[in-house]
């Protein structure tokens, strides 16, 4: 077959120039000298993996190539040939959007491939209900997202990019999916004989289901697709046959990677993980997952190899790329041959009511170039954001703003508590509770309330963190942090790291411990109040650092008011955290020139978990109200040696940007 017959001769040459097509079944190896723009230029005339083989009736997949060639540009076109009864090559041109969302139905023998840059379907998906022989190729699919609705719990919202139900010989190849309402393709009910080629998901909840049967029937070939800010779904393969999973790039994963359910059988293999929580999990006993040759870059969590699943090469031939090479090559060849280039706006804006550029946080945030290096700043108008948001590592140099300088009009809020199950085992632990978590460098946060919304007394205690930073140089200015134990968590990337926030102007609650961390914070001009736990005696602890020993500052109170509606003398100052008995830790906080009101203890500073608070390097200096204790228990500064706790000499070489 062909170039010319599958695609006609002049859109052939508009749509792939020169670049040369290869057989099917034949890919060849990358050498170590090829660059990644050649290697990733290999664009196909026919699927490669599970689409290209015989099966139910068919020879392979070959889309719509026996029919005519037709053009559209509207949706209504688009309707009328994807619904067609006859075989059918449909070429987009430009932008085709969906007033309301809209799922097209496809019927069998269909080929769809975008024309020229910039062509993408807005707020509508496609929709396979037992057909076959269909490929989509060279477009976009974006915004169908229900703003509020991050979960994708609204009876709604079934607004995939593509839905296959009992659907086989299906190609998708070199398309970008973002911002979807559910999830980016769902492939479900037994739908057979896919390969998912060099595609983006990008900036959604959900990116790719497999299931929704108890047989184990599908088999499928996902290579060389660039995974990014996604959460979970990454994918989540479920009684699949034979799942055949190599040279993916994971990149900025919130939940967990790639995830094998009930019978499934999956090999993985030559992947790139970078920041993804949980990259590869075997969620049941009888699921089989082969787990070679990949590579896991700032990854946590599971990491599982069970079983020998299937061998690929008992199906077809295939070459797989080195690991190392994967993030390069799919980063410069996955997508639409026009993709679009990186973003340059420094200013977005996130609304709910469809009058920002996004509709939710962390897609603002997956709009940020990775490797950022200039400013940019995310308005967020003014409302309810239930979502976990991270600004992840890669893009530094982010000012997160509500839009009106009241912090009470912007909430951003989640409930996951850290002694939470996760669905697939274990628990979500701290950092996996965080309702907003800054991995990022030079980030601002202000004028937004952000709050981990866990009912502990429906519920029962646990930790469950509103904010987690791990970033230096991270800044809080007139921000609110809600929370019960452990509101906010100063951490680090690692044991001997250092890293420094600066919090002004804030408003801090919580019960116990809920400052804490390795990290260096510094509260100035803040509210910090302990919540009322009804308890007469013990009415909790505010600060918990686990600062190391050759750290001279962990964490310093300035400047602010510390509050409370319990009872007198019921709320300690805080205690010592050796986290993990680490033996490195030498905790340290200094309060001063700051208001305590009368719910601090007499004795200011507690034990913890078989350390004296005399293990801690904790002091006080200048301090007033009814709270500001002077005895043995309230170790106070010299003003001599005062003049060495300084907010200036906690940052040392960083001041600050003006206005925070």
């Amino acid at each position: 077959m062909r170039l010319r017959r599958l695609l006609g001769a002049a859109t052939a040459v508009v749509i792939l120039g020169s670049l040369t097509a290869v057989p099917a079944r034949a890919e060849p190896q990358h050498s170590g000298s090829e660059s990644p723009a050649s290697a990733a230029a290999l664009w196909k005339q026919l699927p490669d993996g599970f689409a290209a083989l015989p099966g139910n009736g068919l020879a392979g997949t070959t889309g719509g190539q026996a029919g005519r060639h037709v053009s559209v540009s509207s949706l209504e076109e688009l309707q009328s040939y994807a619904a067609a009864p006859e075989p059918l090559v449909i070429f987009l041109k430009g932008s085709i959007t969906a007033q309301d969302y809209v799922k097209i139905p496809v019927t069998s023998n269909k080929s769809f491939i975008g024309v020229g840059a910039g062509v993408e379907l807005v707020n509508a998906g496609f929709k396979l209900i037992n057909v076959s022989n269909v490929i989509f190729r060279n477009f976009t699919v974006r915004d169908s997202y229900i703003p509020g609705d991050w979960d994708g719990k609204r009876p709604d919202n079934d607004r995939d990019g593509i839905q296959l139900d009992t659907s086989h010989h299906v190609w998708v190849d070199h398309m970008k999916f973002e911002r979807m309402g559910d999830g980016m393709i769902d492939t479900r009910k037994d739908s057979d004989y896919l390969t998912y080629s060099w595609n983006v998901f990008a900036d959604n909840n959900k990116a790719l289901g497999v299931g929704w049967t108890s047989n184990a029937v599908t088999k499928m070939t996902i290579h060389h697709n660039w995974i990014r800010n996604t959460v979970q779904r990454n994918f989540s393969l479920d009684n699949t046959a034979a799942a055949h999973v190599y040279n993916n790039y994971l990149q900025d994963i919130g939940q967990y990677g790639m995830m094998g359910r009930n019978a499934a059988k999956v090999v993985l293999e030559g992947n790139y993980f970078t920041a993804v929580a949980d990259p590869v999990v075997a969620k049941d006993q009888a699921t089989e997952i082969v787990n070679r040759d990949n590579t896991f870059d700032a990854t946590r969590g599971r990491k599982d190899n069970i079983g020998g699943a299937f061998d690929p090469t008992q199906f077809y031939a295939y070459a797989k790329d080195d690991a190392a090479k994967v993030p390069a090559l799919v980063t410069s060849g996955a997508g639409p041959r026009e993709s679009q280039a990186p973003s340059t706006t420094t200013d977005i804006t996130v609304a709910l009511d469809g009058t920002g550029d996004f509709g939710s946080l962390q897609a603002a945030i997956g709009s940020i170039p990775v490797g950022n290096t200039q400013p940019r700043t995310i308005t967020i108008k003014p409302g309810f954001y239930r979502e976990m948001v991270n600004i992840w590592a890669d893009r530094p140099h982010v000012t997160l703003q509500g839009a009106t300088g009241d912090p009470a009009d912007v909430v951003i809020s989640y409930d996951t508590p850290a002694n939470g199950a996760k669905f697939f085992g274990g628990t979500w632990g701290a950092a996996g509770s965080a309702t907003l978590n800054v991995l990022a460098e030079q980030t601002t946060v202000r004028n937004l309330t952000v709050e981990n919304a866990y009912d502990e007394a429906t519920n029962g205690g646990s930790q469950a963190l509103a904010v987690r930073t791990v970033a230096d140089k991270v800044i809080f200015d007139n921000t609110r942090f809600l929370g019960n134990q452990d509101t906010y968590l100063a951490d680090t990337t690692g044991r001997d790291a250092t890293a420094r926030t600066y919090l002004k102007n804030c408003y801090i609650e919580g019960d116990v411990d809920f400052l804490y961390g390795r990290g260096t914070a510094v509260f100035d001009g803040c509210t910090i109040h302990s919540l009322d736990r009804g308890s007469d005696t013990n009415n909790g602890y505010i600060v918990a650092p686990s600062t190391k020993n050759s750290n001279p500052y962990g964490f310093l109170i300035v400047d602010s008011t510390l509050t409370s509606n319990a009872a007198p003398g019921t709320v300690s100052l805080g205690r010592p955290w050796f986290a993990s008995s680490d033996p490195n830790a030498h905790p340290m906080a200094v309060i001063r020139d700051s208001n305590l009101g009368s719910h601090i203890a007499e004795q200011g500073w507690s034990d913890m978990s078989g350390h004296s608070w005399t293990e801690g390097r904790f002091a006080e200096y200048n301090n007033t109200g009814p709270g500001a204790h002077i005895n043995g228990f309230h170790p106070q500064l010299t003003p001599q040696e005062a003049v060495n706790f300084t907010k200036e000499k906690f940052l040392g070489d960083w001041i600050p940007a003006a206005g925070a």
